[in-house]
């Protein structure tokens, strides 16, 4: 019976074929959002085409096509498996880039509903690229602050495709400083290539801003929690990132330098990236070895953009756990321990 199904369901798949361009165009009009597949998920892309090709023209046939299609999601979930129980450094860090993985605000409007964002650094002007306000953590208020790239073009630009600029971390600063005020958690999500390097960044002072806000979340008297939910960059991630617990998404990356630029570096061409990421350990497990992330947060099969509301929910879970376990310590013991933490980065054993 079921080859006679998968026969019937092959042939009515065919006999749409005439029919694609408008199955595409009525997916356009519904304004329905294709997933965009990587390179090496391929294999997957090809069945799940054939899934959403059945799907549409069961919608106009008599045909019983569901086991049909029952049986290919029961494949591609399998072959998802198999490809993503095997990922390299460097495909971690295309999944890390995804254009559809949900950013900072995507994860708040779930974790905080009621986040109020706050603007300016009080000097010089807004960044758009670094988000942060108020918002609330398991009923508890505390201050969120994070990278925020862009969905489009036109928001890629305005938010300057993640890069936040010196008002950038000194809008950071301020949040950091209201929190110590009131005495109210932060909890940072870390998402960037890195900080913006223009001229006129380094102008206003690009690095005194960076290493302003390390100086002061070191000695800030809250509890912090950082997130990697993308990219992890260089100090530009730092910037937001020092913190008493360090969590990473399954799929996210933090390093010294990107891929390509250790591999223009080190090989003299950015097409050594494959290498350079394996060599560098970016992946959260790898790091969560060297004792530098306290948590790696599951994603769900196929990574963070298959499922943004699971996704989010995990993170929550993870946050809510972790800051429970600074309920009972003191500032003079948070401190401590912070300098304890970041002291211990770095260290090696002579025998």
């Amino acid at each position: 019976m079921r080859a006679r199904g998968s026969e019937q369901a092959v042939w009515v798949a065919c006999k749409a074929g005439v029919r694609r361009f408008s199955v595409a165009a009525r997916q356009s009009q519904q304004g329905v959002t294709a997933l965009k597949f990587l390179d090496f998920e391929q294999p997957i892309a090809e069945l799940e085409a054939k899934i959403d090709e059945l799907r549409f023209v069961g919608d106009d046939s008599e045909v019983n096509i569901s086991d049909e299609i029952a049986r290919l999601k029961a494949k591609s979930d399998t072959l998802t498996r198999s490809i993503f129980s095997s990922l390299s450094s460097w495909q971690v860090a295309q999944l890390a880039r995804h254009p559809l993985r949900p950013y900072t605000l995507d994860y708040l409007g779930v974790i905080s509903p009621d986040f109020q964002e706050l603007h300016g650094d009080r000097m010089y002007a807004d960044d758009p690229a670094m988000v942060g306000g108020l918002g609330r953590l398991d009923g508890k208020p505390v201050v969120y602050i994070g990278q925020q790239k862009g969905r489009d073009t036109k928001e890629r630009v305005r938010r300057n495709y993640g890069m936040p600029k010196p008002e950038g971390y000194r809008k950071a600063l301020r949040l950091f400083r209201m929190a110590e005020k009131f005495r109210l958690p932060v909890i940072s999500f870390i998402d960037t290539p890195g900080a913006y390097p223009g001229i006129g960044a380094e102008e206003r002072g690009q690095s005194e801003a960076i290493a302003r806000n390390l100086f002061e979340m070191a000695h800030l008297k809250v509890p912090i929690i950082s997130i990697v939910i993308g990219e992890g960059g260089s100090g530009g991630a730092l910037a937001i990132g020092v913190a008493d617990r360090v969590l990473m998404l399954e799929y996210s990356i933090y390093s010294v330098i990107s891929p390509e630029g250790c591999a223009s570096i080190l090989w003299k061409s950015a097409e050594k990236a494959e290498l350079a990421a394996e060599a560098m350990g970016v992946t959260a497990p790898r790091l969560r070895e060297l004792g530098l992330v306290d948590e790696v947060v599951r994603e769900p099969l196929g990574g963070a953009h298959r499922d943004p509301a699971v996704t989010a929910e995990s993170i929550r879970g993870a946050l809510v756990r972790h800051m429970r376990d600074f309920d009972a310590v003191d500032v003079n013991e948070l401190l401590r321990r912070r300098s304890a933490r970041l002291a211990s980065y770095g260290s090696f054993r002579e025998s």
